[in-house]
């Protein structure tokens, strides 16, 4: 039995290679290969799994399929067919690949003669299908969960990119600015017919559609419209011609009477299209901040909106980018295009770089020219913002005078600079740009860095004042336990003799161990104050055996030390002296009292 086809399979759980059998039979035969795909029994007598090559982890699957959906040939897949392809004999194994693509690189890389479409594509249709049957140890489940996780992950891995650097927003914020201008046009249009009715002469005299929406809702009913209002007008008009002569065609209209229900309406209709106006002013000026982030060098060579345009015409910056001149010119135009294709006539010279400033300026005869310079520039702009790190307008500012001195060349014929000489200068000024960009945000960084080291140090030194406390707390638990065997061991006649001093404040009263703690310092306090008495007892006793030795000391009658316990007894009579002097007064008032008041009972 000759094998002469393999079949590579790429699946989420890895890669798989498969042996057909008796192909020149099979390729006789495509209608019954198509037919025997959906029945197992016959699929797998036609091919047979010769190799399998899982993916050890979700990142090297991810892998993988980037490289295949990119035509890389990946070192794994390198690997893999070169140690199961069969080498040698007298005619080549011929490979079946899905992608053309992946199958001219793998032609190139490992000199393998490649075939696709016909009977491979049916083959690889009758593998994706039974493939969790062909594969042993494979579930179907297990197969699905691993085309969904690859999928996610793939699909993450295609839309993650830099947040300034997006340009679906510029893409979608151009579609919305020419839906704005239309529907803008078609209301404010509807406005004057409606307005129109009762003041038809304010059409003619203002042309601008949001100037004529703002007087609408402004004047009302023209019958009311005074002198005094005429400041309001000129404010809207930013004319003062146009206000009179609005004040004076209301006084000599022709337009019907309204009622007020018809007023309150064009009012607020009116109102909803001034509000339109200015969301897309607002819109604009998004559009011009967004294109000076993702495309500066566009937007300074061709407009904001010229370049949006653009980029949403092809899709994105980096299609754009890929796009040569001769494509750019007639972006917009393919209808035109492919009309005279078809026709055989003249081809169009611009698609939407015709909007630009640079060919409306352009005579007649030279508008072709300077549409291809334009659409040169555009290309070699776009790329410039596609692959440079540090997004900046130096190169768009040279292009630009680079167009306008040949505007000037075909006009006047004044040469104009070489191309290099231009190019050598945007160098050196973009690098200087860009190293003034990088050292605002290196900056940048730097001051976020201190601000994030001043809150970590501003949050231990807090943390570390909490602690504080617990420490002392700590070393008040381990005294109080070092002196705890001197506490139980004393009397209980000493701990009654002495008062409660007032015990330490700490501050943990929930715990167990804080109760224990708690009355140890009681006691201990109590010990001290004990402690404090004996040495009073004992200093007292000193003093008293001092005392004959005091009295001794004598010189001419006259004393030249007192004692201390002289000087004490002193103190206890005066002490003793105050009260009976109390007691002798009080005696003296309530005789004074007593005698007072019988004076009063024989008096009356």
């Amino acid at each position: 039995m000759r094998v002469l086809l393999h079949v590579l399979f790429e699946h989420a759980a890895g890669y798989a290679l498969f042996a057909v059998k008796e192909v020149e039979d099979i390729g006789m035969l495509l209608p019954q290969v198509e037919q025997s795909v959906l029945n197992l029994g016959k699929f797998s007598s036609v091919i047979k799994l010769s190799a399998f090559f899982p993916f050890k982890s979700a990142q090297g699957a991810l892998e993988n399929i980037n490289a295949v959906s990119e035509g890389v040939v990946h070192a794994d897949l390198k690997l893999f067919l070169e140690t199961n392809l069969p080498s040698g004999g007298k005619k080549k194994a011929v490979l079946g690949v899905s992608d053309a693509k992946i199958g001219a690189t793998l032609q190139e890389e490992l000199n393998l003669s490649i075939q696709t479409g016909g009977v491979v594509a049916e083959i690889i249709r009758g593998v994706r299908l039974h493939f969790h049957s062909l594969v042993k140890g494979l579930t179907s489940q297990a197969a699905s969960k691993a085309q969904l996780g690859l999928g996610h992950s793939y699909s993450r891995a295609k839309v993650k990119f830099n947040v300034n650097r997006v340009d679906n927003m510029i893409i979608q914020s151009i579609a919305l600015l020419d839906q704005l201008d239309k529907d803008i046009n078609t209301f404010s249009m509807r406005v004057r017919e409606w307005y129109g009715y009762h003041f038809p002469e304010l059409m003619k005299i203002v042309n601008d559609n949001s100037t004529y929406c703002k007087l609408a809702k402004m004047i009302g009913n023209r019958k009311e419209l005074t002198e005094e209002m005429l400041e309001a007008i000129e404010e809207i008009t930013m004319d003062s011609g146009k206000a009179q002569a609005i004040l004076d065609s209301s006084r000599s209209s022709m337009g019907m009477d309204i009622s007020p229900i018809d007023l309150i309406n064009i009012e607020s209709f009116s109102s909803r299209v001034v509000s339109l106006t200015s969301y897309r002013q607002e819109l604009q000026a998004y559009l011009q901040s967004k294109m000076s982030q993702v495309a500066p060098n566009l937007a300074a060579l061709i407009g904001e909106v010229v370049g949006a345009r653009l980029i949403s015409h092809a899709g994105s910056l980096t299609n754009l980018a890929k796009y040569p001149a001769s494509t750019v010119q007639i972006l917009g135009a393919e209808k035109a295009l492919f009309r005279a294709l078809k026709t055989r006539g003249n081809t169009p010279k611009y698609g939407l770089i015709f909007h630009s400033t640079f060919i409306g300026r352009a005579a007649a005869k030279n508008k072709g020219r300077i549409s291809r310079y334009l659409a040169n520039k555009c290309t070699i702009a776009s790329r410039i913002d596609c692959f440079s790190e540090v997004p900046t307008s130096v190169f768009g500012d040279k292009l630009r005078d680079q167009v306008e001195e040949r505007l000037a060349f075909y006009e006047t014929g004044e040469a104009p600079r070489k191309n290099l000489d231009v190019m050598k200068e945007a160098v050196i000024q973009a690098s200087e740009v860009a190293a003034e960009i990088k050292r605002k945000l290196e900056k940048k960084e730097k001051k976020k860095k201190k601000r994030e080291k001043r809150k970590l140090e501003a949050l231990s030194t807090a943390e570390g004042d909490d602690e504080e406390p617990k420490k002392a707390n700590g070393e008040a638990e381990v005294r109080v336990s070092n002196t705890s065997s001197v506490v139980f061991s004393t009397s209980s006649m000493t701990i009654l003799e002495a008062g409660p001093s007032p015990p330490p404040t700490i501050d943990r009263p929930n715990s167990f161990f804080f109760s224990i703690s708690y009355m140890v310092l009681m006691v201990s306090s109590v010990l001290q104050e004990n402690g404090d008495g004996l040495k009073k007892k004992k200093k007292k006793k000193q003093a008293a055996e001092e005392e004959p030795e005091d009295e001794d000391v004598l010189t001419n009658g006259v004393d030249e030390a007192t004692p201390a316990k002289k000087k004490k007894k002193r103190k206890i009579d005066a002490v003793e002296a105050e009260p009976e002097e109390a007691d002798v007064t009080r005696a003296e008032k309530n005789k004074k009292n007593k005698k007072k008041k019988k004076k009063k009972a024989e008096d009356e």
